[in-house]
């Protein structure tokens, strides 16, 4: 179970790695636009906004990371605490942005928390 709780890490983590690229560097492009169903002009206008949010997406991933190769018992914490921020940040925006968010973001951190507290059994 410990092996994939360590799988389902790394992919929340692969997941904001990929929410980082998408919003820092492809947002105000065709496929960012696309893929958040805005017009281009809305996303160029956001732009800086959402650099900010994936800058932050980084950071969740880098410490879902952090907590794969720290050794223990911190990267059990590392764990438990990047995957609450991961559901926490879903959540909000789940309730403030998008409902895709929810599934996306807070459901995979969901999943992967789970398995963790229940591989530390």
């Amino acid at each position: 179970m410990g092996t994939v709780s360590n799988v389902l890490v790394g992919l929340v983590a692969f997941l904001h790695v990929y929410f980082l690229v998408l919003e820092m560097f492809l947002w105000a492009t065709p496929y960012g636009a696309k893929t958040f169903k805005r017009p281009l002009a809305d996303m160029i206008a956001m732009k800086s906004l959402a650099a900010n949010q994936g800058l932050y997406n980084g950071f969740l991933a880098a410490g879902l990371v952090w907590s794969l190769t720290a050794g223990e018992p911190f990267g059990y914490s590392l764990k438990l605490f990047f995957l609450g921020c991961v559901i926490v940040a879903g959540l909000y925006g789940a309730a403030t942005a998008s409902r895709t968010i929810l599934f996306v973001q807070a459901v995979p951190g969901v999943a992967a928390l789970v398995v963790t507290l229940l591989a530390a059994r």
